[in-house]
């Protein structure tokens, strides 16, 4: 079962791996400026996501090993990781099970700890709308059944990318919105406290995000000795959707 991707550019590899009920394509533009400055990069469907193979097993663990997979698969011995949210918690977990494949990490608005369920809106509208046939005819619909669950238009925008046309006049999703459902627990759990990665990494946390707290920074620091952590201005948790000049900026320093 092989991971979905769209690489671009050629040079030093950089994998980029989305969050929570996105996909590879959500980092697009992003993508195509790290490749103009050397890197190869592997835009990343991880599994039950975008265009990649669906599974009933859904785990912070089994992603990782989905990720080691991928890069074995496409002969990459070491390259850069970057992770944003549920990503970012696949790549902390990888760098800790494979430090030798680890160039740099950057981990973006997410810290290893545990965190409270908090989309059960979202999978709520998501479930309504698969089920209204009505509201699966075009997008505007689509968007229209949505936002009587999400009052902000940004996050209704990245949830229809999900959309394609499944038959002519048919939307359907492509996040398998069953098994997430069934696993939605895994997305905030705890990494283990036993495990660090002593190579280069950075987190990104957005200004006007909670996600990472300055009490998490001890553990942070613990967990991964070398870390930077800087602050995104003017972002919350889509801090690179929000500030992507400045995320940019961040990141190809560091790089």
């Amino acid at each position: 079962m092989e991971l979905y991707s769209k690489i671009i550019g050629e040079g030093r590899p950089l994998i980029i791996l989305h969050g929570f009920l996105g996909m590879g394509d959500n980092w697009k533009t992003l993508g195509r400026k790290f490749s103009q400055n050397g890197f190869q990069v592997h835009l990343v469907d991880q599994r039950n996501h975008g265009r990649s193979f669906h599974h009933t097993d859904f785990s912070y663990e089994v992603m990782a090993n989905d990720l080691q997979q991928y890069a074995s698969d496409n002969s990459l011995q070491q390259f850069a990781l970057l992770g944003h949210s549920m990503g970012g918690k696949t790549a902390m977990l990888f760098a800790t099970n494979y430090p030798q494949m680890i160039d740099k990490l950057v981990v973006a608005d997410i810290g290893p700890k545990f965190y409270p369920q908090h989309h059960d809106h979202i999978l709520e509208g998501l479930k309504g709308l698969i089920e209204n046939e009505d509201a699966l005819k075009s997008r505007q619909a689509a968007d229209h059944y949505l936002s009587h669950y999400l009052k902000e238009i940004g996050i209704r925008m990245f949830l229809l990318k999900n959309l394609y046309w499944k038959e002519a006049g048919k939307l359907g999703l492509r996040v398998n919105l069953e098994v997430l459902m069934k696993n939605i627990s895994e997305i905030g759990k705890a990494l283990s406290t036993t495990k660090s990665f002593e190579g280069d990494t950075l987190f990104l946390k957005g200004e006007r995000s909670n996600y990472i707290l300055p009490e998490d920074e001890d553990g942070l620091y613990q967990a991964f000795s070398k870390a930077k952590i800087k602050v995104i201005k003017r972002a919350g948790h889509w801090l690179h959707a929000e500030n992507p000049v400045d995320f940019y900026q961040e990141v190809i320093n560091f790089l």
